[in-house]
């Protein structure tokens, strides 16, 4: 065969192999447009994606519908989410390999409580062009129409059916109906559509808020009459939340190499895309944000993106997060505790938070940590030989060899082999409930080129065995070329000591063994109205240098940390270099358990040490 007829052949075969693998939901039953439950079509579709090299399922667009008949239900245990009996899971990837799902930018509209997308047990996956959202959408949104000492008045967006019974609101959907006292009330400013400063978990209506008696005054507009401790702004919008994150936006588990890009994930019944016990994942302009076509103040119901027990490469590119009800993105492992010495290669262990049980923790040949909880050292590692689960909370764990003979009932356990390296560049965090990124993982970390203004501390490393159990000691951050707006720290949450904390939970911090090291925090511009930019505790090796920080007036000081930089309990820290500009608070480093000769601070920066 001469060279061009093998090249026309080579390309022939190409073009058929790439039809053949080319799989289309309309072939299936999938009609754009038509409401019709698409969960069989893109069931069928998938199923016959198994086999093909690199299959492509592709999506006409238009808008997609789906309804709680014919989904897949699954038992997941799926971390920092409520327990319950089945997740359903209309969109279910399970053992497939090789899948690129394509929306061209159609709106996948959900209807009741699920879990738009699963991928389960999978490799190699990609997918791209999806809105996802609800017709009602699960956390519900008003607007104060009128304020006395005795009663606001609250338009409630019409895409919110409620009733009330007994004085309280009930938001009702398709198949549930929750009521508003449960989960709190946030306020956003009408016109920036920022959280309303120095609202944060003391809700935007004070406490004890619940015991309002509510009347509806005409259709739609709701009088909630109570001698409120704190009173929202006239015209200002209120996020009402009522329901419990009992699905994830997104879940993949135990799935490797997966890709998702220009995506919109504008709602959600619980966490935004939940990866756990995953390696390898990149999220590439994924957007968790209120859906401008529906003029929304609300997005999803938590964080957007939460890494647990991962592994590999993790990277987000070009993302957007605004009001969220919980923290943007959250990277951590899970720390367990011993709850019993059965002998010297065996323990009984415990998960420790009720929303993180179930999980198979650890896996032949994997190293564990053995980590006293008083100030987080790790006095041992030993390999795992095998893990039995009891229940959904106890396991066992036999181990090669002995463990460590210092080891006593109560002390922590952490995985070393699910830590994954992130890398977090381009994106946008504004203002949503909490933080803006909390990182707890041993790997490489780097944080550059993003843009904040969240409520809270912008970048939260923590790490405890102690309250929440998400585990990872940081040992290479940097966090660089960065914006932080004074939209910051505007409210209190927990860990917000500083623009960026680093605030470990330790209850007796070691100065000579620091539970996180080597962080480096360079060429940020901080434009902070209140004293705290930096915080850290039980930190070795921390450097904060090159930076920029611009006076804010735009909000009132509040915060009860008056130190520009606070350090507690640390070694080797490094302040040098950095700009002050305007009549920044405190110019000043306070340092707290921490010997004067472990700060070098560079001259000609304005700053004292307190």
């Amino acid at each position: 065969m001469n060279k061009p007829v093998a090249f026309l052949f080579c390309l022939f075969s190409f073009i058929i192999v790439a039809a053949q693998d080319t799989i289309r939901i309309t072939d299936f039953g999938g009609a754009p447009n038509s409401r019709i439950n698409a969960v069989q079509a893109v069931k069928k579709a998938l199923e016959a994606c198994k086999g093909k090299a690199q299959a492509v399922l592709v999506f006409s667009k238009g808008r997609y519908d789906f309804w709680p008949q014919y989904v897949e239900e699954r038992l997941y245990y799926e971390s920092n989410t409520d327990v319950i009996p089945l997740r359903r899971c209309p969109v279910l990837l399970e053992h497939l390999k090789n899948i690129t799902v394509d929306g061209n930018g159609s709106d996948f509209i959900f209807h009741d409580r699920m879990q738009p997308i699963t991928i389960d047990n999978c490799e190699n996956i990609y997918i791209k062009n999806i809105n996802i959202d609800w017709d009602i959408p699960l956390t519900a949104q008003g607007q104060v129409m009128a304020v006395t000492p005795e009663y606001i008045d609250v338009a409630i967006n019409a895409e919110s059916p409620y009733v009330i019974e007994q004085g309280k609101i009930f938001f009702t959907g398709e198949g549930w109906k929750s009521e508003l006292s449960r989960w709190g009330v946030m306020e956003f400013d009408k016109d920036t559509k920022l959280i309303a400063p120095q609202t944060g978990d003391e809700s935007c209506l004070g406490r004890g808020y619940g015991e309002y008696i509510a009347n509806e005054i005409s259709k739609g507009l709701v009088r909630m009459s109570h001698r409120f401790k704190r009173l929202p702004a006239l015209g200002n919008y209120l996020v009402l939340r009522h329901s419990a994150r009992d699905h994830a936006g997104v879940f993949i588990t135990t799935s490797r190499n997966v890709t998702f890009e220009n995506i919109n994930m504008f709602q959600n019944a619980g966490l935004g895309i939940l990866s756990q016990y995953s390696e390898n994942l990149t999220f590439k302009k994924v957007n968790c944000i209120p859906n401008p076509a529906k003029n929304r103040i609300l997005s999803g119901h938590d964080d957007g993106f939460h890494y647990s027990n991962c592994k590999g490469q993790i990277t987000a590119d070009s993302c957007r997060f605004a009001a969220l009800m919980d923290d943007p993105i959250n990277v951590h492992g899970t720390s367990v505790q011993i709850i019993k010495k059965i002998s010297s290669k065996k323990l009984l262990c415990k998960f420790m938070h009720e929303q993180s049980i179930g999980f198979t923790w650890a896996r032949k040949g994997e190293q564990v940590s053995f980590i006293e909880n008083k100030a987080m050292n790790s006095f041992g590692v030993a390999v795992v030989q095998s893990f039995v689960a009891r229940d959904p909370e106890i396991f066992e764990l036999v181990f090669k060899d002995d463990i460590p003979a210092a080891t006593i009932v109560g002390d922590a356990l952490e995985n070393l082999d699910w830590v994954p390296d992130v890398l977090i560049k381009n994106s946008f965090f504004g203002s949503n409930r909490a933080r803006g990124i909390l990182v707890t993982t041993p790997g490489k970390v780097i944080i550059e080129n993003n843009i904040f203004e969240s409520s809270g501390s912008a970048i939260l490393i923590s790490g405890d065995a102690n309250d929440w159990f998400e585990s990872g000691a940081v040992k290479d951050v940097t966090i660089r070329n960065n914006t932080f707006n004074d939209p910051c720290l505007t409210s209190m949450y927990q860990f917000c000591e500083g623009i960026i904390s680093i605030d470990p939970i330790i209850p007796m911090p070691d100065n000579n063994k620091p539970f996180h090291r080597n962080i480096n925090i360079e060429n940020n511009t901080f434009h902070p109205f209140d004293y705290p930019v930096l915080y850290a505790k039980s930190t070795a090796g921390l450097r904060f240098n090159n930076n920029t920080i611009i006076r804010s007036n735009r909000f009132k000081a509040f915060h009860a940390r008056k130190y520009m930089i606070t350090i507690e309990a640390c070694k080797a820290v490094e302040i040098k270099q950095n700009k002050l500009q305007g009549d920044v608070l405190g110019k000043n480093v306070r340092l707290i358990s921490t010997p004067a000769k472990e700060l070098t601070l560079g001259k000609n920066q304005g700053i004292t040490v307190e």
